[in-house]
């Protein structure tokens, strides 16, 4: 699938790593380094921007090595790029660690994927057909009897 990106960081376009890939690592695109305190939160600039096709979006995700290493993760994950959205992808990253951890410019710092959704249109009714496990929520089917 071709996909219009804009590129106004000093890096190359995200990539595939290995041939079976699903996410291309987004790397930060800062003028300055980005201290991120335990606990803080910063909306990081990448320096892209897409034009997605009409079914389609794209999914802002944490690094695993980022999470397991330094505690860092993406607070809205994922996020989502609509196909009409054309501004900067940016990404929230937070510190979850005890630590302070810098961002510096180049670093990747997420995962984006592409995947294709649906809409939906409602179709009200009075009442849903019955399943097995009819209303059972949260922890539903770990619990023995």
């Amino acid at each position: 699938m071709d996909i219009r990106i804009t590129n106004s960081s000093r890096h190359p376009l995200p990539a595939y790593a290995t041939p079976l890939s699903a996410g291309m690592d987004l790397r930060a695109a800062l003028d300055a380094p980005v201290t991120l305190a335990p606990l803080q939160r910063a909306l990081i600039p990448t320096g892209l921007a897409i034009a997605l096709p009409p079914g389609y979006e794209a999914q802002v995700r944490p690094r695993s090595g980022l999470a397991l290493r330094s505690g860092i993760g993406v607070l809205n994950s994922p996020g989502t790029i609509d196909a009409d959205y054309r501004g900067e992808i940016g990404v929230i990253l937070i510190n979850l660690s005890d630590t302070p951890f810098t961002v510096s410019d180049g670093d990747r710092i997420a995962q984006l994927v592409v995947a294709r959704h649906e809409q939906v249109a409602w179709q009200p009714v009075e009442a849903l057909d019955t399943t097995e496990r009819g209303a059972g929520g949260f922890g539903h089917t770990g619990v023995e009897g």
